[in-house]
């Protein structure tokens, strides 16, 4: 079973997939955090950003290993790290990379063989699970996913105030929904989620009803 979660910056993905793959016994796996992990590998090693040559041998190097609680690259452990603001600013056009996105996509569906996941992400039910049938787009208004950012201890260290977080989120949504590679986007088949004002218990349940309901559904086809 693979569990796809998708959604914008801010929109609560990573705590409601974590409580859902708790609540159903299933791994987590936070694709953000992997692009992030090269993104600061990249940054650490001083490789330009316009020279592709290099990035692209940069990935060549990079050893990555993620777990619920800690991400490691090349066997340092960069869970901290991969949330800093110099990430944060340049992970989206990482990301954006055919290469890069190719390479974290294997990965991912590596990761996703012969066992219960919880994935989420910009593009699992679109490119990486797209067979699935368990699909979900996670979704908040601006001001409640700025809120939520804010609030974050994570990155709390690297943010002024509730109109820096704002436009750091529309910039990204902006960038994630317009790349030519796997842009941020709801699948045709995926449930749609307006979390603005419903708790992540709320959001928990109503997922885990639906995967119920498939999963009873499908047993009888």
């Amino acid at each position: 079973m693979v569990v796809a979660i998708d959604g914008p910056a801010g929109a609560g993905k990573s705590t409601v997939a974590k409580k859902v793959a708790e609540k159903i016994g299933a791994l987590y796996l936070d694709t953000g955090a992997m692009y992030r992990a090269f993104t600061l590998y990249v940054l650490k090693n001083e490789v330009s950003l316009d020279n592709l040559t290099m990035i692209k041998h940069t990935l060549d190097n990079f050893e990555l290993s993620i777990t619920e609680d800690k991400v490691s690259v090349n066997g340092d452990d960069v869970t901290t790290a991969i949330r800093e603001a110099d990430v944060t600013a340049n992970v989206s056009y990482i990301s954006s990379l055919g290469f890069v996105r190719k390479k974290m996509v294997e990965l991912q569906r590596e990761m996703g063989k012969n066992k219960a996941i919880v994935v989420e992400g910009r593009d699992i039910g679109t490119v990486v699970f797209p067979d699935t049938p368990y699909k979900f787009y996670l979704d908040a208004d601006i001001e409640e996913r700025a809120k939520r950012r804010l609030n974050d201890e994570k990155i709390q260290k690297n943010v002024k105030n509730i109109l820096q977080i704002k436009q750091t989120i529309k910039n990204r949504d902006i960038y994630d929904s317009s790349r030519t590679i796997s842009p941020l986007k709801k699948a045709d088949d995926a449930v749609y989620i307006d979390s603005t004002d419903k708790t992540v218990e709320e959001v928990c349940t109503f997922i885990i009803n639906s995967i119920h309901e498939k999963t009873a559904r499908s047993s009888w086809t």
